[in-house]
């Protein structure tokens, strides 16, 4: 078993006996080797199975005892890693580091991701222990900055690749002399001298190829070997052979034309130089969808200060100001409408295509626009504190951070290039003492072949590569997964458990029913009771209130109102006397109540809706019916649901006659009625015990323990009402077919990602061998070998055009 140590700072213990219920807890947990608490020191130590659990785990287990964790993150940019085996060398020195829990270094965005104990270690010392190492950390470059960097590197990338390149292509001409169906192809004897061809291949190996030596050396002082110590192997022996066979050729009198390797040398260096530069380009692609929502951002704003209207930076408002956006512009920050109405898009953010109408006192999302009507906006939240700035937040620390599935490919690439060595070596020794008895060069060939073919760094992008360009996508698609374990592990729930309020239904109570008694008519009934129940602050008299505004209908002011607190309300509008309420109600002002209309109110009720009586003047006027209404797509998402082979479970706290009622209208399997928020958590746990996996689908705010408990949390919300933190998907639209889209989007990234673990592994198992037998020449490994990441990279890019039909 591979066992890995992180120390966790824990606060809320108040005793020893705090210390052993934490100990405990976590060495019950499965691939805990070794849990120890140090009360004195706050301090949890543990020895785990990194295959089995992880850190994040321990924290949940903490939190669940009822402690906290505290630490602190910090994230850096990596410069100088060129494989995945250097990101291995990086990770594994940083985590090793005292007082820092986990380290997680993403080779495909060149960052570290670092959580630590502040008491015990600082950046400071974290940028040390890297430039041991051989790299260089950079404090985390974000928008126009970090493009400004990518861009200066792809210059310098092209720069040296158009430098090998001129002085590679004589040589590369030279090869068609070992071809001799070519030998009708022009080629000037100067090609194929000796000197002239030191003169062209010198430059490429140690001044466009220094980075190779130097990322070699630094490597090799550390005690480990990556990518650069493979090329700077195969290429020097090409190179110095070619030198030696150069001399022993003049030595001989410059007769004929010796048979030298400098093409090869040069040719293996400009490739990987050009696989290099497509790698940057295509890495640059799939991290897009930050640079797309960074995009969506106003870059100035309208403020009015000291009375005057200016215009200023979207980066110099400050919380308070007071914002003119006007029809067309895009609203520059979050913020409150103090005056103006409009329609407002924010399909940008949430994926809802239909604009939302906004009046004074509704709350607006920066990057949103503003379609139809002039606003002035109170600014509440700016900079880093915008819910497009926290998306952005949520989707980097998404792309940085890994899937379990790529432990396996680090765990291979930190042993792989010491077993290439081993094989290239033996594959020399075979051949020069067995297959060709003494032929130094023909023994050469196949080692300087497996030496350049053999690069992790396949391996290293194929899982990355693809947690960003899925994560990206899905962010484009409204759903923010925080972490690649999220995206992995969502592909294999089996269970859906949803919240009923708010995720299932509206979440606020609307009128649905008007019956008029005979003898009245509905709207003078709706009206008399809208009029009534405006005086009421019931949230189900405001249902009934919007209900007939939405109607056309004028509300008249009552002459007299009063609460009946249990019963219902009594106005007088008119000098009519109404009463709106209860059976009993109706019984204790003698009204009667026809069985026609008991019958109605009773079908009604089964149908999950509040009934209400209504008497005018003393008589029975009808019935008014309000209900927390299903949303339009709850239905059409559940059935997709079901589609994807998911049991679906609704979980509420109303009484199970309401809760059968609205689980019926969308096809619901099963209904858990009457919880409390408190016992939501307890009912997950339970479908755990029965070997599901389970999804908690839910509002992040009155759900949170149920979020955290499952194995996988979903928080529906819609624009600033999006509980970013509370759970490990944000679902931006308030739309249940977002849950749908979330686990077939974790599937094709999943398989997206062995499908380029296949790729590598194929590339590397046949590539070796057939290098070992003589069947591969080294410029053409060095080929494969540079178009081997580009092709996982290439892969990866297809989950940017996943377009989810429902």
């Amino acid at each position: 078993m591979a066992t890995e140590e992180s120390t966790l700072q824990i606060s809320g213990m108040t005793c020893t006996a705090c210390a052993s219920r934490v100990e405990k807890g976590i060495n019950k947990m499965t691939g805990v080797d070794q849990a120890n608490v140090n009360f004195a020191l706050e301090q949890l130590t543990v020895q785990y199975d990194p295959d089995e659990t992880n850190v994040d785990a321990f924290k949940k287990e903490i939190e669940k005892i009822g402690y906290g964790v505290i630490e602190e993150k910090v994230e850096f940019d990596i410069s100088g890693m060129t494989c995945a085996a250097c990101a291995t060398k990086i990770e594994k020195g940083i985590g090793k580091m005292t007082g820092v829990s986990r380290a997680n270094v993403n080779f495909a965005l060149e960052t570290i991701s670092v959580t630590y104990n502040d008491k015990e270690v600082q950046p400071s010392d974290m940028i040390a222990k890297v430039k041991k190492l051989g790299y260089e950390l950079r404090p985390k470059e974000d928008g126009q900055e970090k493009v400004d960097h990518k861009e200066a590197e792809i210059r310098k990338q092209t720069q040296k690749f158009i430098l090998s390149a001129i002085l590679t292509l004589p040589l590369l001409w030279t090869m068609v002399a070992h071809f001799e169906f070519l030998s009708f192809i022009y080629l000037p004897d100067i090609f194929m001298n000796p000197w002239f061809q030191l003169v062209l291949a010198t430059p490429v190996q140690f001044i466009v190829g220094a980075q190779f030596y130097k990322g070699a050396y630094t490597s090799l002082k550390n005690k480990s070997a990556n990518m650069d110590v493979l090329v700077a192997l195969g290429t020097s022996a090409a190179y110095f052979y070619s030198l030696y066979l150069s001399f022993e050729w003049m030595n001989a009198g410059s007769v004929g034309e010796p048979e030298l390797y400098f093409e090869a040398s040069a040719v293996i260096i400009t490739l990987i130089l050009l696989g290099k530069l497509f790698e940057v380009r295509a890495k640059g692609k799939t991290s897009q969808a930050i640079q797309k929502l960074l995009d969506l951002q106003a870059k100035t704003a309208r403020v009015v200060r000291n009375g005057q209207e200016q215009e200023i930076l979207i980066e110099e408002v400050i919380e308070g100001d007071l914002v003119i956006v006007r029809p067309g512009e895009k609203i520059p920050v979050d913020g409150e409408i103090k005056v103006g109405e409009s329609a407002i898009d924010e399909s940008m953010l949430t994926g809802e295509s239909i604009p939302i109408d906004k009046v004074p006192g509704d709350s607006v999302i920066g990057a949103t626009i503003n379609k139809n009507g002039s606003l002035q906006i109170n600014a509440t939240k700016v900079g880093k504190e915008t819910a497009l700035a926290q998306i952005v937040k949520v989707v980097e620390e998404a792309q940085g951070s890994k899937a379990d599935i790529q432990r396996l490919a680090d765990r291979i690439s930190g042993v792989f290039v010491p077993i290439v060595v081993f094989i290239a070596v033996a594959t020399f020794l075979v051949w020069y003492f067995i297959v060709t008895s003494g032929d130094f060069r023909a023994s050469l060939i196949p080692m300087i072949s497996i030496l350049v073919i053999a690069c992790p760094c396949a391996l290293g992008l194929a899982t990355p590569t693809s947690i960003m360009a899925g994560s990206g996508r899905a962010a484009e698609m409204g759903m923010l997964f925080k972490g690649g374990e999220h995206l992995e592990n969502t592909q294999s729930i089996d269970t859906v458990v949803l919240d009923k309020t708010g995720t299932v239904t509206k979440g606020a109570p609307m009128l649905t029913d008007i019956i008029a008694a005979d003898g009245f008519k509905e709207k003078d009934v709706l009206q008399l009771v809208g009029s009534a129940e405006s005086q009421s602050e019931h949230p189900l008299a405001q249902a009934i209130v919007e209900g007939a505004k939405d109607k056309g209908i004028t509300l008249l002011d009552p002459d007299n109102f009063e609460a009946l607190p249990g019963f219902g309300i009594r106005a007088e509008i008119h000098e009519k006397e109404i009463f709106v309420g209860t059976r009993r109600l109706m019984n204790e002002q003698n009204v009667s109540i026809p069985n026609e209309t008991e019958k109605g109110m009773e079908k009604l009720e089964q149908d999950g809706k509040t009934a209400m009586l209504i008497s005018i003047a003393g008589e029975l006027a009808g019935v008014v019916a309000v209900a927390d209404t299903v949303k339009e797509t709850s239905k059409e998402a559940i059935a997709r649901m079901h589609k994807l082979g998911l049991e679906v479970i609704m979980l509420t706290g109303d009484n199970e006659r309401t809760a059968d009622a609205i689980a019926k209208q969308v096809d619901i399997d099963q209904v858990v009625a009457e919880v409390l928020p408190d016992q939501k958590s307890e009912q997950i746990k339970k479908l755990q015990a029965q070997g599901k996996k389970v999804a908690m689908v839910g509002d992040g705010i009155n759900d949170a323990p149920a979020l955290a408990m499952a194995d996988v949390g979903m928080a529906v919300g819609t624009g600033t009402d999006i509980a970013i933190e509370a759970a490990d998907i944000t679902l931006m639209r308030g739309d249940l077919n977002s849950v749908a889209d979330a686990v077939i989007m974790s599937k094709k990234t999943m398989r997206n990602i062995k499908e380029n673990l296949f790729f590598a592994f194929i590339y590397n198992t046949i590539g070796i061998p057939v290098a070992a037998i003589g069947l591969l020449a080294p410029w053409v490994a060095g080929a494969a070998m540079a178009f081997s990441s580009v092709s996982v990279v290439l892969n990866a890019l297809r989950l940017q055009r996943v377009d989810l039909k429902k």
